[in-house]
């Protein structure tokens, strides 16, 4: 791995994390296009670099974060989340991260249920200030299922909010900041059992470039994907996904 790989895997994960195409699936698919081998440092880079993305949502939303009634929707979100999380790690990590037809059908699933969710022409008028503590499980419950690779983490809460009448940019908003809980947990997890990984300087410098990366395209990324629900629907995505997915079935 080089100090390439390091910026183009930081710019992917920049850019898939907040976007609803799921971000593990096009990360696993950039390092297997790389040529990389999933070694125990490429495991930890990939985990870390989160962190990027996580100090991207703090930089654009700071302020939001003394919100205490945000702060309670977003508890209420994140603990069904860790639950199912926590007790499915081992199943997470050795079998749904290990197969490629999981993976390429959550792609194309979620894929057309964006398309028909569109077609629906649902109410969006909710916002976030309107939301309930149940209807914050609800979503929780619902962001639990980014467990399987390949679904999307922000793609399945923004759909479970569209669904229960939240604005588009909205419920975009809310799983940039649900994020924040979520990745920060997930990434102490992995920190946690890989903490036997002993860096070179030369991966403590992938690992630098990597994260400043994947901060600098993920806020640009979560800035123009707000913009874009106002105007327009995810039908481009839900195509974006399908086509993905078709190709990840012969990507091995």
């Amino acid at each position: 791995m080089t100090l390439l790989h390091a910026t183009l895997l930081g710019i992917i994960e920049g850019l898939t994390e907040f976007l609803p195409i799921s971000s593990t699936a096009h990360m696993i698919m950039g390092s297997r296009l790389m040529g990389l081998q999933q070694t125990e440092f490429l495991k930890f880079f990939e985990v870390v670099i989160q962190i990027g993305a996580i100090f991207a949502v703090v930089f654009l939303y700071f302020k939001q974060f003394f919100n205490i009634k945000l702060i309670k929707q977003l508890l209420f979100s994140f603990v069904p989340t860790a639950i199912i999380g926590f007790l499915l790690y081992k199943v997470i990590k050795t079998i749904f991260f290990e197969s490629n037809i999981l993976i390429a059908v959550s792609l194309i699933v979620i894929g057309i249920v964006f398309i028909v969710v569109e077609k629906m022409k649902l109410k969006e008028h909710k916002t976030i200030a309107q939301m309930t503590l149940q209807t914050a499980v609800l979503i929780g419950l619902a962001q639990a299922l980014a467990v399987i690779p390949g679904v999307s983490r922000a793609g399945i809460v923004i759909l479970a909010m569209m669904l229960l009448g939240f604005k588009r940019d909205e419920a975009a908003q809310y799983s940039f900041m649900l994020a924040l809980p979520t990745l920060a947990a997930a990434a102490a997890l992995d920190v946690i059992k890989m903490r036997s990984t002993s860096l070179s300087m030369n991966e403590i410098q992938m690992v630098i470039v990597g994260t400043g990366v994947a901060f600098i395209v993920a806020y640009f990324s979560m800035k123009w994907f707000v913009d874009f629900l106002q105007k327009k629907k995810l039908t481009g995505f839900g195509i974006y996904r399908i086509t993905i997915g078709i190709i990840s079935l012969f990507f091995r």
